[in-house]
């Protein structure tokens, strides 16, 4: 997406300024992008934009499909999944809502896990991708023009600020030991069974021939291989290095020829400095001594 330049609006001071939010936007439309109000409580008088248009890139995306996808910029960091579908709902029915930090960041998947989470919440402004099941409602989504300011907290699910949500989090990172063993144990249960079923189809390929008749050598199998540890690795390497030696062609080339010969000279020499000193000793053990 290109950078677009909004236009700079303020604030409203008296209760009664939210209408005039409402006819700004109605009347936005700066580089393809459209602009709705919401505000975090019905009690608020503040208002706060999002700008949004169609989601059309070069690259397709399986989880941003081009022709359901409408794309949201200057998301507030309280703003929640549910609340950016509440407000899209009405154009139709929203099938996911991802938010990236940035546009075209990449988009993780969902946590399974309640306690340990991987990915982490973005705490700063971002954009949202909203999909729809059915590209009409994209259409319907583009033109949303509101009579009045949405609120992004519900009654049933309110969006928690300030102290509430620091004691809120305060409590979440300090779960309750039992939810806790029941998540493990059925994280376990669930190891343990992929494992299973592994194993099962380690021992079937290992018994049965493929079409051509060969039969796969498993670790589980009627024939089981070697297993691949360091010390069976280092055998391996040791008794090729063996027969490449053994492969070698000995004095081939000239230039062994000369070496050989050479070290040859040079084992004479030794062993000759080595029977002169033998000799010398023999001479000195034979020799009259009277006193």
């Amino acid at each position: 997406h290109k950078t677009v330049k909004m236009a700079k609006t303020t604030a409203p001071t008296s209760s009664g300024e939210p209408n005039s939010y409402v006819k700004l936007c109605q009347e936005f439309s700066v580089g393809g992008f459209s602009a709705v109000p919401v505000k975090l409580r019905p009690g608020c008088k503040a208002c706060h934009l999002l700008y949004f248009k169609p989601h059309h890139v070069r690259e397709t995306d399986d989880k941003r499909p081009a022709d359901r996808t409408l794309f949201v910029l200057n998301v507030p960091p309280y703003c929640t999944q549910d609340s950016v579908q509440r407000l899209f709902s009405r154009c139709g029915k929203v099938q996911a809502v991802h938010f990236c930090e940035r546009p075209g960041g990449q988009i993780h998947a969902e946590d399974q896990s309640t306690f340990f989470p991987t990915t982490q919440d973005i705490r700063t402004f971002k954009v949202a991708y909203v999909v729809f099941e059915k590209p009409s409602a994209l259409k319907k989504a583009a033109g949303l023009k509101l009579s009045e300011p949405f609120v992004l907290s519900a009654a049933d699910k309110p969006i928690v600020t300030g102290m509430r949500k620091w004691c809120q989090k305060y409590t979440q990172d300090r779960p309750d030991v039992t939810e806790l063993q029941s998540e493990l144990d059925g994280f376990m249960a669930e190891y343990d069974k992929r494992k299973k079923e592994e194993l099962e189809r380690e021992k079937a390929r290992g018994e049965e021939p493929d079409e051509e008749g060969w039969i796969t050598v498993t670790r589980h199998g009627r024939t089981p291989g070697a297993p691949r540890t360091e010390a069976m690795e280092k055998k391996a390497l040791k008794r090729e290095k063996k027969k490449r030696s053994r492969r070698e062609l000995m004095n081939f080339y000239t230039f062994q020829i000369r070496e050989s010969k050479r070290e040859h000279i040079a084992q004479l020499r030794k062993k000759f400095e080595e029977d002169k000193e033998k000799i010398a000793t023999m001479k000195a053990n034979r020799r009259f001594r009277p006193y």
